[in-house]
């Protein structure tokens, strides 16, 4: 396989056509490697339509539906991103690049440890992965500038709302299969928001520790 060729393909026929034009974002796909992200499994798979599996149920979000987030989340470099839902840690790699940090919160301990190694071969220094339920985001380190939640939710819990600064942006897929949309939602004040839909998808399910249930 020509490498190269086929990550312009991906960006010409697949991510381009998606309404992704901003050429900062083109651009850094070229810089970020997506098939080092990829499981040596699926290297073959690296710039097709389709999501990857990962291992522990998870697996890697569409390159079109990757290069969407990042353009309309916008990151800036002083900012400070939460991603909430590692995986392979491309998009962790890709937030790094626009970002000052990401702190990226992973619920598998083996996807974790995977992409820690991932995100060092490829010489990202500036995000830190830890180990933990998401769910509700994460508080330490809020508020934050960005947001991004790697996985659908079907519904934005209150306690992510107000982890973002004001003037922050926090990307979301809400809703429940096949029903989707991915919604931009801005912080305008203390206790204002502004939502805006972007794009109808159906992704997988933020993974999360299921709720204990007592018996008495």
């Amino acid at each position: 396989m020509n490498i190269e060729q086929a990550r312009f393909n991906m960006i010409e026929q697949q991510i381009r056509p998606w309404d992704v034009l901003d050429i900062d974002v083109l651009e850094l796909l070229n810089v970020v490697k997506r098939e080092d992200f990829v499981p040596a499994a699926y290297k073959n798979l690296a710039f097709i339509d389709t999501e990857i599996p990962l291992g522990g149920g998870e697996s890697m979000f569409t390159p079109k539906l990757e290069a969407r987030i990042l353009q309309e989340v916008a990151v800036k470099k002083h900012e400070n991103v939460l991603e909430i839902g590692t995986g392979s840690g491309y998009m962790a790699a890709l937030l790094a690049h626009k970002a000052r940090h990401v702190l990226s919160v992973e619920i598998q301990p083996q996807v974790k440890e995977q992409a820690e190694k991932t995100l060092a071969a490829n010489g990202v220094t500036n995000v830190t992965v830890t180990l933990g339920d998401g769910a509700q985001g994460w508080s330490t380190g809020a508020p934050y500038d960005v947001i991004v939640i790697s996985g659908a939710l079907p519904v934005l819990p209150e306690a992510i709302l107000q982890q973002v600064k004001v003037g922050g942006r926090i990307l979301a897929i809400i809703g429940e299969a096949p029903i989707m949309s991915a919604h931009l939602i801005t912080r305008t004040s203390d206790k204002a928001y502004d939502t805006r839909k972007v794009f109808e998808t159906s992704v997988a399910q933020l993974q999360a520790v299921p709720p204990s249930h007592f018996q008495f």
